[in-house]
């Protein structure tokens, strides 16, 4: 599925994040039994540290500081559209024995916003897409967009693993963090431009890497060639996700661009955060060259794979902090 944003930009900026405060090397989470596969698995991959809340902090605690900042830049959204890899962050957590179908149904965005004080804010929330939730977040919050000019939404992210699961996926072995960003959409031209987006979802629950490799490239040539940009010809950074490291360095090669930033950032130091791995990143990466562009590449369990092209501007927004 190809959209195409050539009426009307839409721009994304003012991004923050917000890790859990626990950050635990490999045998530390070993010897807490926070994980299934092997040391020496997940060091090979690259990974050393992971993020985890304390035992005093909550995923609704943690994401109210990047969505906090946001209000601040978007003190009236038209919209808040949040995104979660597990079905366990998306609704918080009842009592086994009650029946009240309203306290069962406590929606994380629901709460938070209340917790913020937030009110006659339309929210949206998904769960479904898993890894690949900064391609579908752009996906929903790009529709708010078709018709109308009106005011700025905001879009979040947040995960933490549930309770008695492990950090890490022993057979893709990835090392996962514990979560929460958010950044502005509309269409004040700052940050960067979404130019475009391509998406493929399958119900196999598993890929063969090689065409994982393949159809990546294809879906970001595929992309260019309907939005009439010459990727050969261009400055352009690709944002990959901190898992299969093996994988995108294919995708970079195969690509055979010359000017090309191969971005994988914090891998080592943070393992992989989901959807916020491309929110820390196009942060970290945006230094005013407007024109670059910046290709992000997302993967996650459903299946889905998900590409998207923007376009760097001047300036990143108000950023009244670096979280």
């Amino acid at each position: 599925m190809r959209l195409l944003y050539k009426n009307g930009p839409i721009f994304i900026h003012d991004f923050n994040h917000r890790l859990g405060s626990i950050q635990r090397n490999l045998q530390e989470l070993q010897d807490e039994n926070l994980l299934v596969g092997t040391i020496d698995n997940l060091s090979a991959v690259g990974y050393r540290h992971s993020f985890g809340l304390a035992k005093d902090e909550s995923l609704l605690g943690l994401a109210s500081i990047p969505l906090s900042l946001a209000l601040q830049i978007v003190p009236k959204p038209r919209a808040l559209i949040s995104q979660h890899c597990y079905a366990e962050s998306a609704v918080l957590a009842c009592a086994a024995d009650e029946v009240d179908i309203a306290l069962r149904n406590r929606y994380f965005a629901a709460e938070l916003m209340r917790k913020l004080q937030v009110d006659d804010v339309p929210y949206f929330c998904s769960f479904a897409s898993g890894c690949t939730g900064f391609i579908s977040i752009l996906t929903a919050a790009g529709g708010l967009f078709a018709s109308s000019d009106d005011g700025s939404a905001i879009c979040l992210v947040a995960d933490s693993i549930p309770p008695g699961v492990p950090y890490d996926m022993a057979r893709e072995r990835i090392l996962g963090s514990d979560h929460s960003s958010a950044f502005v959409i509309g269409r004040e031209p700052h940050g960067y431009q979404l130019l475009g987006i391509n998406y493929y979802s399958t119900t196999r629950t598993t890929v063969p890497f090689v065409e994982i490799i393949k159809r990546t490239v294809q879906m970001i040539q595929e992309l260019a060639a309907g939005l009439e940009l010459d990727l050969a010809g261009s400055d352009v950074a690709i944002h990959y996700p901190n898992i299969f490291p093996d994988t995108w360095k294919m995708v970079t090669r195969q690509l055979r661009l010359q000017r090309v930033e191969h971005v994988m950032d914090g891998m080592a130091e943070r393992g992989h955060c989901m959807a916020s791995d491309a929110v820390i990143s196009l942060a970290k990466l945006h230094h005013g060259r407007a024109g670059r562009l910046h290709i992000v590449v997302n993967y996650g369990i459903g299946l889905h794979l998900g590409v998207c092209i923007l376009k760097e501007q001047e300036t990143n927004g108000q950023q009244i902090t670096q979280v």
